[in-house]
């Protein structure tokens, strides 16, 4: 008689967020960020004809909203690349280091933005081109535990290393689908051992590589079953090297164990926030609609499972883009049982 291990179970906790160019909510929200203690970082996209929804939206886990920052800007004209310091355009990823510093890339830009933690402008770097240090088009960004920020380079089909301040120090991968190739990649993590994960996204599969390059391993091919990806967008390893990657093709969130096996998905619990709660209460017709409103139970579903973290505490947070809102789940311990191997 042995001891299998099922994996770990996930509970549902709450969901945060709401649908708004301005204040407590998203508009088209791409990628989050755990800050120190309970802060949230939410990079929104919006849309191009509403810039003033373009901005980093700084919230708690139990929804408190504590404001925003980061301009939006104009899309600026066929071959202008330009915005004024602390504006953004297209953001992409949003990373958080030691000092609680928050890292903001934008792929119209090809720059990298920084704030202070209450969101003070404090610098910028990012130059355009396919030479050491160059970018196009930056996606996901992640800081190892010694503020080494490994950026996914996603036009030029590469990851490349900097210090916090933009120093190039090195670079790995090129376009292709054998390993250690990419094709449009766009999330990254890194884990606690150093190792780097990217979202290959039209490779639809997952490649982990050491922290300087070295190929270790790869998972997921194309389709809709256990273990396949439709365009994976987010990763995020965990303290036990539990990953967990979001299917935005497949609208689902997939989860495996340390060395790439299938564990389970979740699809979505989301329940009505306490922003959206607030929003419904100060206008009284809009619970009345969604009393007659038909299908209502689908909006528990993810929409636009675009980016996914996780923290020390067992959470993770997995964002929609579509639904601007966060749904949040617990990790439960694993499930024992006694069978016969």
């Amino acid at each position: 008689m042995t001891t299998k291990i099922l994996g770990p179970t996930f509970q549902y906790s709450h969901s945060i967020g709401r649908s708004e160019f301005s204040g407590p909510g998203f508009r088209h929200p791409v990628a989050l960020a755990r800050g120190e203690g309970d802060l949230i970082y939410v990079a929104n996209r919006s849309y191009e004809y509403r810039p003033d929804g373009k901005r980093v939206t700084v919230c708690t886990v139990g929804e408190d909203y504590i404001g925003e920052f980061a301009r939006g800007a104009v899309v600026a004209g066929e071959g202008e690349a330009s915005a004024a310091d602390g504006s953004i355009i297209w953001p992409t990823s949003v990373a958080v280091d030691k000092d609680g510093s928050v890292y903001v890339t934008d792929e119209w830009l090809n720059r990298v933005s920084i704030f202070t933690r209450d969101g003070e402008w404090i610098g910028k770097w990012g130059t355009q081109g396919d030479g050491d240090g160059e970018i196009n088009r930056p996606s996901g960004i992640a800081f190892d535990k010694d503020d080494v920020l490994y950026m996914v380079d996603s036009l030029n089909s590469r990851i490349q290393k900097f210090t916090k301040d933009g120093k190039f120090l090195g670079k790995w991968g090129r376009a292709g689908s054998g390993d250690g190739e990419f094709n449009m990649p766009w999330g990254i993590d890194v884990d606690s051992a150093g190792d780097v994960y990217v979202a290959d996204w039209r490779n639809d599969r997952i490649q982990k590589f050491s922290p300087d390059g070295q190929f270790l391993m790869k998972f997921g091919t194309s389709g809709s079953g256990d273990g396949e990806f439709n365009r994976p967008t987010g990763i995020a390893v965990d303290k036990d090297g539990t990953i967990y990657v979001t299917d935005w093709g497949n609208e689902r969130l997939e989860v495996f164990s340390p060395d790439g096996s299938y564990i389970s998905e979740m699809t979505g619990d989301g329940t009505i926030s306490k922003w959206g709660k607030e929003k419904l209460d100060a206008n009284p017709e809009m619970w009345q609609e969604r009393e007659i409103a038909q299908g209502i139970e689908r909006e528990k579903l993810f929409w636009g499972a675009i980016a996914v973290d996780v923290d020390d505490e067992g959470r993770i947070f997995v964002l929609e883009s579509a639904r601007a809102r966060i749904q949040v789940y617990s990790k439960q311990a694993p499930v024992f049982y006694g069978g016969r191997l």
